[in-house]
């Protein structure tokens, strides 16, 4: 099959389309034939072996797995003993190592049925994005419906499910994002859109329940300015601050501060968990949430979609299609 392999860490340059074994369904698993696979922040983390810390679980020389990619969506080819979700012919979405090829293969609980309003592109575009977003405002946020949520980030990949996903929940949603984004930003269901180049959103004349930061380094004193006096600030994720802890040292700070503050100051971990995957599944089917597909790319050219996305273009997600 032909699929994406790296064998160092590196830039972009490392990657190379090559012909590989296909991969078999083992004990519980289901092979996937994969139509499309998603782009996001983590591939560039794997792929670059940054921040340091990422290699102690994914290989301190070298990558574990020599196929990147995480999101994919695609038709079940086969099946192994003890599965009884799926069968030949189903078509599924969700996320496990490998999916930048024609066939990956994963344990029958990383996925789920694809919902029937989304197309391939759609549905790869949806797993590790809405879940960290579901998991940031449900979990961590507790946002509740009538409270103010303000999203950071809103026009990138994450950030434009949880506009949505917050809206779900009836909360009243401002999203903050690049003036070029913010029609996108608006259509896609925030209340109020805030041009980050033009105002300052911690000047403190607007307090939000939950602030859900996606993007950006703002220091915790200005977010905190942003926060009611008993707000709720989530941190996911982190861009910059180093090769050692590449902007994870701000939601560390933000836990160590938490328990002298009014305010509840959270870091966010996501995990992909099938139960969240099923929810997210289920907002979509309603029509509560739709993916937003920025550009697509042939499996031959993910190189050029990692630096598409790293270059901070993309509005909504990048996705490769096989």
């Amino acid at each position: 099959m032909k699929a994406i392999v790296q064998d160092r860490y590196g830039s972009a340059d490392v990657l190379r389309l090559e012909d590989t074994p296909a991969p078999a369904a083992g004990d519980g698993e289901v092979l996937v034939r994969v139509h499309a696979a998603g782009v996001d922040q983590g591939t560039w983390h794997l792929m670059a072996g940054l921040p340091y810390g990422v290699r102690a679980a994914f290989g301190l020389r070298r990558p574990k797995t020599r196929i990147p990619g995480m999101d994919l969506a695609g038709r079940v080819e086969a099946v192994g003993t003890g599965v009884t979700r799926f069968q030949p012919g189903d078509e599924v979405f969700g996320s496990y190592s490998g999916a930048y090829a024609e066939y990956a293969s994963g344990p029958q609980d990383r996925f789920a049925p694809k919902p029937a309003r989304l197309t391939f592109e759609q549905a790869a575009a949806v797993p590790i994005s809405a879940v960290t977003a579901l998991q940031g405002l449900r979990d961590a946020g507790r946002v509740r419906p009538g409270q103010n949520v303000m999203v950071i980030g809103a026009a990138g990949g994450v950030g434009s499910f949880a506009v949505q996903i917050a809206k779900a929940f009836g909360a009243h949603v401002t999203g903050v994002c690049s003036g070029g984004k913010a029609d996108l930003v608006r259509s896609i269901g925030a209340d109020t859109v805030v041009d980050y180049t033009r105002e300052d959103i911690t000047d403190g004349t607007r307090r939000y329940d939950v602030i859900l930061d996606l993007a950006g380094n703002r220091p915790l004193r200005q977010l905190r300015r942003a926060l009611t006096p008993d707000g709720t600030l989530v941190i996911a994720g982190g861009e910059g601050g180093g090769r050692w802890l590449g902007g994870v040292d701000r939601q560390l700070r933000a836990q160590l501060l938490s328990p002298f503050t009014g305010q509840s100051l959270r870091g966010l971990m996501s995990r992909q968990r099938l139960d969240d995957l099923v929810q997210v599944r289920e907002l979509i089917e309603s029509g509560k949430v739709t993916p937003v597909v920025d550009r697509t790319y042939p499996l031959s050219e993910v190189p050029e979609a990692i630096r598409y996305l790293r270059g901070g273009h993309a509005r909504g997600k990048v996705v490769i299609t096989i």
